[in-house]
């Protein structure tokens, strides 16, 4: 086999530790020996052991002269949960790593690679890099920017519209698709939305397999005590976003009842974000409505958009529409998406694309 079919595969072990591992990069490593897989695995969760951890262990006395295959430079030493990886690798007797990319993160990059060397282990990086960066995109924006990777999503009839002009929005998209959603909140850490779509809508915001944390924009924290939001605070965390506006006495109310409260001035979205990364929420899936995306595509924060659109006409000069606020002059001015892909779900369509390249 090649050595890109190797590494595709240690991409495709550390996509499995999405949404679960976050701060932390998926890693998947594979081990070869000749031309056969010995070894292999992935970084399950946060604060677990590393993919490569896994892999060696699984290959035995076979990973001694044998290649590692990493999507990410083995870690070095470094203050975190875990022992390094580049000593476990150099114990082993691994001959030598291919890795996709180098790591990110200012504080170590290069030097893992650099001690395996140094161990005397050949290196080589830059195989599948493009990929790689896609699949730890958000590590990478976090190291780059303090910032977290954010999707904005939405559901939206032909015609443009979020909801009828009442504000009945169920249902858009079809049961297929909302399953499909599902899946992709297990691929994140937090699930992020408005107050309005919190009092309109009163969700829960699971996933499949996973209860992603919840945050709610909530200037005047107008959440009642009785939404699920805060009824489940307890077994599926939820954050609020207030203002100096919100009542002390409510405020008092809901952290009692287990919500975590963030006072954020103005309700600036770039602090907020910039709080929620600096609290380890690296990876968020926007599904607020017209205004929360309005603001997050103001403060140029979105990285991703993902689009539902079911076969539907609602009409209507006043039911709402996916992204509010003043919007744009001309048609040159829009922002387009690249890498856009289109997928059918029974009769609803899903399009994906990328903000920035």
């Amino acid at each position: 086999m090649p050595d890109a079919a190797f590494m595709e595969r240690a991409l495709e072990l550390a996509r499995r530790g999405a949404g679960a591992v976050e701060p932390n990069p998926m890693v998947g490593a594979v081990v070869v020996r000749g031309s056969r897989v010995v070894g292999e695995g992935w970084h399950k969760e946060f604060g677990g052991p590393h993919a490569e951890v896994f892999a060696i262990r699984a290959a035995g006395a076979k990973a001694k002269g044998a290649t590692l295959y990493v999507n990410l430079e083995p870690c070095s030493p470094h203050p975190k949960k875990t022992p390094p990886c580049t000593d476990l690798v150099a114990k082993a007797g691994i001959a030598g790593v291919v890795a996709a990319m180098r790591d990110p993160n200012p504080a170590v990059c290069g030097r893992g690679l650099a001690l395996l060397r140094k161990a005397g282990i050949r290196t080589k990086v830059g195989l599948l890099e493009k990929e790689a960066r896609r699949l730890n995109a958000a590590f990478e924006k976090f190291h780059r920017t303090g910032l977290p990777y954010v999707l904005s999503k939405w559901a939206m009839t032909l015609d443009g519209k979020i909801a009828t002009p009442t504000g009945d929005s169920r249902w858009i998209s079809g049961e297929a698709s909302r399953a499909w959603l599902k899946r992709l909140r297990d691929e994140y850490q937090a699930i992020l939305i408005g107050a309005n779509t919190a009092l309109r809508d009163d969700p829960g915001l699971r996933g499949r397999t996973r209860l992603p944390v919840r945050i709610v924009l909530d200037s005047k924290a107008r959440v009642p005590l009785d939404a699920q939001v805060v009824r489940t605070a307890r077994a599926q965390r939820t954050i609020l976003a207030v203002s100096a506006e919100a009542p002390a006495e409510k405020v008092r109310l809901l952290e009692r009842a287990g919500v975590e409260v963030i006072r954020i001035e103005e309700m600036d979205m770039r602090v907020l974000f910039e709080e929620l990364a600096n609290a380890g929420l690296i990876k968020i899936l926007v599904e607020g409505g017209g205004e929360v995306h309005a603001s997050v595509f103001e403060d140029d924060l979105a990285d991703e958009v993902c689009v539902f659109v079911g076969p539907k006409i609602a009409g209507g000069k006043d039911a709402k529409t996916p992204v509010e606020g003043d919007g744009v002059a001309k048609m040159a001015e829009c922002l387009r998406l690249r890498d856009v892909t289109i997928e059918r779900i029974d009769d609803d369509v899903v399009i994906r694309g990328r903000v920035h390249p």
